[in-house]
């Protein structure tokens, strides 16, 4: 879930975001013998996620994606799902699992995970996986291993009652997620077909947050060829393709850079090959995120006239984008599903707040399908993208019996399209 911040940690920021006022939701009577199950279930939980955390799974490390699809299929195939490994859809990517469930009535439940992450091979070998009292660390922990551990482990939860109230579960653990799902989409947009709700993985916000709305993100590259030459003895028949670069940068900056609305950043600049050359090529990647979808073609409008307004001469600048999600917004399916985990959660004497961020996900895919969609399901957790990345352990076992009684509930009774 790339690029992600918490937008309604206060009373200062719900300002800002104006979310329906919710009347409370009634209790929902505690099921103890779930309750159980998961607290019980903890301690393997944790195992489970140290050997996963423990294995390196950047976007784009086909072994690494290979060795925790192998471990996570081993599991679920114990369960009686059946398990398929579908190639991805773009080059260089683990293949995509989707194990699927048989049961005996009417819900059809759509899980989506990621197992890929953000960090660089060699990154558990210098952070691995530890604990303190509060807090569980390591590459991928929370975003999102920590979610995708806590659905394989409600689904074990389920098995071990006989649960068998849905007509099918289906669970999706992807492999490109943090690249916008690049080699995922068209899996996803069939998946969705055939399910009447999409619950999602990723983390929730701290202290304990649902994502209940989330801004699409969207990767512009813009590329600049120039000429080379001899930066000693003939720079002047180069014509410099960073210094174009850095002009197109500077006159792409009038987006915003923070906020709860659009937002700009430009995070990869490449350019150049040695110190005695004069750059011939140069490139930088922009990060767009937006509450509307139609800012994509915004932004993109301005890159391109942009593009046509060159300072080194003889320069040509080109612009493209990647796949992209587009934005979950605030919709009467979400708030269903809201008002039921918030029931849940109150019957074992927890409140759960609802939220939203600028992390993107595969649940705009589930809203533009027509199907209601929860994200922000996995554990509560911080410091995403970065070393200091966590995950809440006393947000763990509420967050499983969570989970786990909502499939129970829409197992048995999906929810309407939305309209």
């Amino acid at each position: 879930m790339p690029f992600k911040f918490i937008a309604l940690a206060g009373a200062a920021a719900a300002a800002l975001i104006a979310l329906p006022a919710f009347a409370a939701t009634p209790p929902a009577p505690k099921d103890a013998s779930v309750w159980a199950a998961a607290e019980a279930a903890k301690t393997g939980e944790l195992k489970l996620l140290e050997q996963v955390v423990n294995i390196d799974s950047g976007t784009g490390d086909v072994e690494g994606g290979r060795k925790i699809a192998g471990i996570l299929s081993a599991r679920l195939k114990a369960l009686g799902f059946s398990i398929e490994s579908v190639k991805a859809e773009a080059e260089g990517l683990p293949d995509n699992t989707v194990a699927t469930l048989n049961g005996t009535g009417k819900g059809r439940i759509l899980l989506i995970g990621h197992i890929d992450t953000v960090f660089e091979p060699g990154t558990v070998a210098k952070r691995p996986f530890r604990m303190d009292a509060e807090k569980a660390y390591g590459p991928g922990v929370s975003d999102e291993k920590g979610g995708v551990i806590e659905g394989v482990t409600a689904l074990e939860l389920l098995h071990g009652m006989g649960f068998k109230d849905f007509k099918q579960i289906v669970f999706l653990i992807e492999t490109s997620e943090e690249r916008g799902s690049s080699g995922t989409h068209a899996l996803i947009g069939k998946l969705l077909a055939d399910a009447d709700v999409e619950l999602n993985l990723e983390p929730g916000d701290t202290p304990d947050v649902m994502t209940v709305w989330r801004k699409g993100g969207r990767t512009f590259h813009i590329d600049v060829q120039g000429r080379a030459a001899h930066a000693g003895i003939a720079p002047q028949d180069g014509r410099n393709a960073i210094t174009e670069l850095i002009h197109q940068i500077q006159a792409d900056d009038v987006f915003p850079k923070s906020g709860d609305g659009l937002t700009a950043n430009v995070t990869v600049i490449e350019g150049g090959t040695r110190g005695n050359i004069i750059p011939d090529h140069a490139s930088a990647l922009m990060n767009v995120r937006v509450r509307d979808k139609a800012d994509y073609a915004r932004v993109q409008a301005v890159l391109e006239k942009n593009a046509k307004t060159t300072v080194v001469p003889d320069t040509k600048v080109t612009v493209s984008g990647e796949p992209s999600y587009g934005p979950l917004a605030i919709n009467p399916g979400t708030e269903a599903l809201a008002d039921r985990a918030e029931a849940i959660y109150a019957g074992i004497g927890k409140t759960i707040t609802r939220g939203g961020n600028g992390g993107s996900s595969e649940s705009a895919m589930a809203f533009e399908s027509g199907i209601p969609a929860l994200d922000g399901l996995g554990p509560a957790a911080g410091g995403f993208h970065a070393p200091s990345e966590y995950l809440l352990l006393g947000t763990v076992t509420p967050r499983l019996y969570l989970l786990t009684k909502l499939i129970q509930e829409l197992g048995h009774q999906p929810p309407p399209r939305l309209k």
